[in-house]
């Protein structure tokens, strides 16, 4: 089975550097509070529905939540909808934050 790899924000950040598609499982209405620049918008709400990920199939993918929780604890489900690489950041959005990267409000 696999699953998803836990990075922290400055292996993520890497990764973004390096041309990897940030991946946000959090709903539209948490996405709107805050996100990171760029991110994908992919709500576990609709993923449960069968909504797919167009993610291009040659990059990494980073996976993000608000903390973190929501994306490891879906690792599975998650990786088995992306091929390649794909990883869960670590900490989520908080961390990213904390680590001093850029997000967006509102």
């Amino acid at each position: 089975m696999k699953i998803l790899k836990d990075i922290d924000a400055t292996e993520a950040h890497a990764l973004l550097d390096g041309n990897a598609v940030f991946i946000d499982v959090r709903e539209p209405n948490e996405q709107a509070m805050e996100r990171i620049p760029g991110a994908m918008s992919a709500p576990l709400s609709e993923l449960a529905r069968g909504v797919p990920i167009n993610a291009p199939t040659d990059r990494p993918k980073v996976f993000l939540c608000a903390s973190g929780a929501r994306t490891r604890n879906n690792s599975a489900a998650l990786a088995s909808l992306v091929e390649g690489d794909a990883y869960c950041l670590a900490g989520g959005i908080m961390a990213w934050r904390q680590a001093g990267y850029a997000t967006e409000r509102g």
